[in-house]
């Protein structure tokens, strides 16, 4: 995808549509020769037609973290839907699961007695509709609880009338360089031991979730029944530099106009400005990465600062500083935050737009 197509006014964000169907395809081949489910997290893209192209190339159903996500993709159809997050429930909340339940399979996070305990509270009667799954912090030290602490979380819940299903984690630490694999390590061993430990008090385990992007594809043997990565159907900045894709692997890309230009004279650093400042690209920036995005068509490029609108790119001497109204491409760091920036997307395919699909679920953060 080198050709940004005459009629796409920047900023825009372009979908490859050939490279995301391969990238589909791969993941969803990957897990049926492992005999793994895919859930895939569509928080990534929040788009049905995306969605509905993961669950043709075969996942069993997707993941979510909110309700309003839940709600979206459920009136398009979707029948099996978990809520990766420790919901803390309240009356409106279980109104809201309720109605989900009617459409389909649902699970949600749970990571302490007294949020299953609410949980089941609220929803009542209601309470054994909807399947929980007790988050595990397997290195990420984000939300959790430690292996040996899941059977006292899964007794409340199971007190509060909740569907006690198994065990979930998000392997988080595996986004820095050299993590991936000692990550999806520590994420075996701790679903492990948390299921063994359901298993010993009583509990019918049936799943055992993981997965990221950076460690779904490690090959070895696992104790999780399902993965539930996210950005592998796009790749990004952040993917390409802890080499879990490669260039040709990336779908997404940020069309931009070169509208300012400098070259190294009274003190000034050589660059160009483009107009997808933080507002499309999105403004997470790990303390490891070399920038705010990359330009395939120039790898050397640095793209150095972001404000709302402006993208300051240090340009290398080995190219010649393009002229203004230079339309290029940039690979966002994390594809999530410009999933979430935009209404909709330019879908092209051989350099010529083909269709453009709404961000459905974009806004839908509770």
């Amino acid at each position: 995808m080198n050709v940004i197509p005459a009629e796409v006014i920047t900023p825009a964000v372009l979908i490859d549509v050939d490279v995301l169907n391969r990238n589909i395809e791969r993941m969803a081949g990957n897990m049926r020769g492992r005999g793994l489910q895919l859930r895939p997290h569509v928080k990534t893209h929040k788009t049905l037609e995306i969605a509905r192209k993961q669950i043709a190339a075969g996942a069993v159903g997707i993941t979510v973290a909110t309700i309003g996500e839940a709600e979206v993709f459920a009136a398009d159809g979707v029948k099996d839907i978990f809520i990766a997050f420790p919901l803390w429930v309240e009356a409106p909340h279980a109104e809201r699961l309720r109605a989900l339940t009617a459409k389909c399979r649902l699970a949600v996070g749970v990571d302490s007695a007294e949020s299953a305990t609410a949980m089941g509270r609220q929803l009542g009667a209601d309470a054994g509709s909807v399947e929980v799954l007790i988050e595990v912090d397997s290195g990420h030290h984000r939300s959790g609880v430690l292996p040996d602490e899941v059977v006292d979380v899964a007794e409340a819940a199971a007190a509060a009338g909740l569907s006690v299903q198994g065990v979930f984690t998000f392997p988080g630490h595996s986004y820095k360089p050299g993590m991936p694999t000692g990550a999806a390590s520590n994420e075996n061993e701790a679903l492990g031991l948390a299921a063994t430990a359901l298993t010993s008090a009583g509990f019918e385990v049936t799943t055992i979730s993981g997965g990221s992007t950076p460690t779904a594809l490690i090959d070895g043997e696992t104790v999780a029944t399902e993965l539930r990565p996210g950005v592998y159907v796009f790749g990004d900045a952040q993917q390409l530099e802890l080499e879990r894709c490669s260039w040709d692997d990336i779908a997404l890309s940020v069309a931009a106009t070169v509208v300012s230009r400098h070259e190294a004279l009274g003190g000034n650093v050589r660059r160009v400005v483009m107009d997808a400042g933080s507002k499309i690209l999105g403004s997470d920036r790990p303390d490891w990465a070399t920038g705010y995005g990359r330009l395939p068509e120039y790898p050397e490029a640095k793209v150095t600062a972001l404000s709302e609108h402006h993208a300051t790119v240090v340009w290398p001497d080995s190219s010649e500083l393009p002229p203004l109204g230079t339309r290029l491409r940039v690979i966002p760091n994390h594809v999530c935050l410009t999933m979430n920036l935009v209404d909709a997307v330019v879908v092209v395919r051989a350099g010529a737009v083909v269709e453009q699909w709404a961000v459905a679920a974009r806004g839908r953060n509770n």
